[in-house]
């Protein structure tokens, strides 16, 4: 099944994909102010406070300055609902941490690129080596580039050198993105695709496999 476009988070936005249960959902706002009263500095530190509440999940978000707080895992999205088990616990641990250290949420999804390319057949000793069997073996060059992408600005934040996420933290965002499409085309597609196969006729398959044979 192919995801839904993913619509990130913004302020005052009234639908996005809610990062507490990540359903693309309509939301509704308030500001703390709403609800206070005078001019004491406590009840101007409430007019910098704001909140979504989410239809589906009927969770919320705080937000402070039109920044948000909470949940930390800010606009990264959910994982892939296919993307294996010990890699989405990777991908979750980096939506945890990416609001406030994107350094560290880039490296943890490099090393989930890793363990992908052990799922997709390779030794997974050396990602870079996994990576070049992979386009040996007909790798699409958009995930070639979707996979070095990750490799590198995760790489480069382990053992700092030209690229630091920290001067653009969007970038880890994007990274995300990749993780998930990089599942979205090599482990979901091809599972559709065989269910499919499958419902044909068997012997429309035998055909088939006496033709390719």
């Amino acid at each position: 099944m192919a995801i839904t476009k993913y619509i990130a988070i913004s302020f005052k936005s009234t639908a996005f994909h809610c990062p507490n249960c990540g359903v693309l959902s309509r939301q509704h706002w308030k500001n703390f102010y709403a609800a206070e009263s005078g001019t004491s500095s406590f009840s101007q530190f409430f007019r910098r406070l704001d909140s979504s509440w989410c239809e589906h999940c009927e969770e919320c978000t705080l937000w402070i300055d039109q920044r948000m707080l909470f949940p930390s895992s800010g606009n990264a999205p959910l994982p892939h609902p296919d993307m294996p088990a010990d890699i989405a616990a990777d991908f979750q641990e980096a939506r945890n941490v990416v609001a406030s250290s994107p350094r560290s949420a880039a490296a943890l999804l490099r090393l989930a690129i890793q363990k992908l390319c052990i799922h997709l057949g390779e030794p997974g000793i050396n990602i870079n080596a996994d990576i070049a069997s992979l386009v040996a073996k007909g790798l699409p060059v958009m995930i070639q580039q979707a996979l070095d992408i990750v490799r590198v600005v995760g790489n480069e934040q382990v053992h700092p050198g030209e690229l630091d996420v920290r001067d653009n933290p969007e970038i880890a965002l994007h990274l995300f993105d990749l993780v998930n499409h990089i599942v979205e085309e090599r482990i979901s597609r091809p599972a559709q695709i065989e269910a499919l196969y499958l419902k044909l006729p068997q012997s429309k398959r035998d055909a088939i496999d006496k033709r390719d044979a």
